[in-house]
């Protein structure tokens, strides 16, 4: 199997064998995962993720994740946790990954990343304090926001979007040849 649905072998619920299983749903028939067992069925939704468009001290900044080869620098992500805002969770996860400490937020959008089976929601973060990296990041980089090159997918077209409100026209990077 190959896809979002790769790493679900087993229910959840009673540990049996999931199959791809085709049933009629509201939008006619439907392949999905579901339990041989009891009936359990794996809708495989996208998953909301927080991305944060960092300003501190009239720069943006971009970091390079600790997973990440080559040098490639995007914006501050993670996941909301249970129980917290949207806002509440972006600004939890750039104080966790840059120590810095969010003074104004603005919604930039909401962007569709389905290579990922994702749905980011992109924040503009003032900021201010001392850069301390977590673990997570390996660097990072101040860029004035007319030298930044966005990145042509997930939250590149959230910078990109960014940048258009502030009046500048994006430039754009090449594509990364898989």
């Amino acid at each position: 199997m190959s896809g979002p649905n790769a790493t679900y072998r087993f229910c959840p619920q009673c540990a049996a064998l999931l199959s791809l299983q085709t049933r009629e749903e509201d939008s006619g028939p439907t392949e999905r995962l579901r339990c041989t067992g009891c009936d359990f069925t794996h809708w495989n939704n996208p998953t909301p993720v927080l991305a944060a468009i960092v300003e501190f001290e009239g720069k943006v900044l971009l970091a390079r994740n600790a997973a990440w080869s080559g040098r490639m620098f995007a914006l501050i992500t993670g996941f909301m946790e249970a129980g917290e805002s949207p806002q509440e969770g972006i600004a939890r996860e750039v104080a966790e990954e840059t120590n810095l400490s969010v003074q104004e937020l603005n919604l930039v959008g909401v962007y569709d990343f389905q290579r990922m089976n994702q749905v980011i929601v992109a924040y503009h973060a003032v900021a201010t304090g001392e850069i301390r990296l977590s673990p997570e990041l390996l660097e990072y980089k101040l860029f004035k926001p007319q030298d930044i090159r966005c990145w042509p997918g997930g939250t590149g077209v959230a910078m990109a979007q960014w940048l258009r409100n502030k009046g500048i026209e994006p430039q754009w990077m090449e594509p990364i040849q898989p």
